[in-house]
């Protein structure tokens, strides 16, 4: 061994046992604070004396155990945490050192009847139809501060699909607290397409997914901080999406790889120039996007196809699937995208993006029309 490599051996297990631990910890924390929310549903439900404190109840543990963590508000977090994911205690045990759980059921005096309850919980929300991340990827995987922000979410079926995102994009919490905002389970279709979201969910186990999986309806690019009006030429929007390419891949979605921009193809005895070139790990193909500046227009749907028919027979590798395109517009009309697309035998796809967040009043319109436009079953 020599002087370079003990540095390196260091490091590397000081980094390696660092994570762990920090990993260890925080899995420990997310499962105090559900245990918890445990005992405080538990005495307002059976508690002896729990009258006398009544819907005071949480001010009055504050009060008496005078700490930070649990504060009034985070005591009420704690039991909102437990009463919206119940089936952690599934696999409570498992994340408990086997001499502090028993010293926790001796000390808290737990019958066998209480402890299958925490195991076992019954809830409403898990039917036999819903379609829930499993409890052992959520607490391995998920902060509780990422956890804080999913209670924001009321409904079980989009807190679903943000957990999943969540943990296979591996996403910070100022991350998810973007797509949450943006309205990201709108913008993939999943209001009027929950097969997707099964599709995604059953991911976990190596299904495979379908193109249309990936794709968005709509784009939102409001970290570019431009007014919508400044962006007079493609040119200016692919590099104003490159200059922050954090960001742009961020919204772009999960397995989105860029390979190049102003990819240049020859197809005869003419160039063109493809504005930005993605390979996707997950589909295993190639994807092809076209920047436009203005609405929807039939050309476009026909250039973008001949790109694709070029990679098809040109581009693509043996253990490839065929590319996908995505015409990325300022507004669509729906019915000629529909007339325009149709016949291809290339994946093409038709997404709005905006450069600016939507006002509370253009959401509130946007999820009106979605729900009213999704089937009833």
């Amino acid at each position: 061994m020599n002087f370079d490599l003990l540095l390196h051996s260091i490091e590397h297990t000081h980094q390696h046992l660092q994570e762990t631990a920090a990993k260890a910890v925080n899995r420990l924390l997310t499962i105090r604070n559900w245990m918890i929310g445990y005992y405080i549903v538990e005495y307002e439900q059976k508690g002896e004396d729990r009258a006398k404190y009544g819907e005071r109840l949480l001010e009055k543990i504050a009060g008496r155990l005078n700490k930070s963590s649990f504060s009034h508000r985070n005591l009420h977090l704690y039991r909102q945490f437990y009463l919206t994911y119940t089936h952690i205690g599934e696999v409570i045990q498992q994340y408990i050192p086997t001499q502090i759980w028993q010293s926790l059921i001796a000390k808290l005096s737990l019958t066998e009847n209480q402890l299958l309850a925490i195991r076992q919980p019954v809830t409403d929300e898990l039917d036999s139809n819903y379609l829930a991340v499993p409890p052992d990827k959520l607490v391995s995987k998920l902060s509780f501060t990422h956890i804080v922000q999913l209670l924001t979410i009321p409904d079980p079926l989009q807190r679903t699909f943000y957990e999943l995102e969540t943990i296979k994009c591996n996403w910070t919490v100022r991350e998810l607290k973007r797509q949450i905002n943006s309205l990201y389970f709108e913008r993939m279709g999943l209001s009027k397409d929950k097969e997707k979201l099964q599709r995604m969910i059953r991911d976990i186990t190596d299904n495979p997914l379908q193109p249309a999986d990936f794709i968005k309806n709509v784009y939102t690019f409001e970290f570019l901080e431009l007014p919508q009006q400044a962006l007079v030429t493609e040119t200016s929007l692919e590099l104003a999406l490159l200059n922050h390419l954090q960001d742009f891949l961020l919204e772009m979605g999960h397995g989105f790889c860029l390979e190049g921009r102003q990819k240049r193809i020859l197809i005869g005895d003419e160039h063109f120039f493809i504005d930005l070139v993605f390979y996707h790990r997950i589909l295993k193909c190639h994807v092809l996007v076209e920047l436009k500046v203005d609405a929807f227009n039939h050309i476009n749907a026909g250039q973008l196809n001949t790109y694709l028919n070029f990679y098809k027979a040109e581009m693509m590798q043996p253990d490839d699937n065929p590319p996908v395109g995505i015409l990325m517009v300022t507004n669509k009309n729906d019915a000629l995208v529909e007339y325009a697309t149709a016949g291809m035998d290339q994946a093409v796809f038709v997404s709005r993006y905006a450069v600016k967040l939507p006002s509370k009043e253009t959401l509130e319109r946007f999820i009106r029309r979605e729900l009213r436009l999704a089937p009833a079953t």
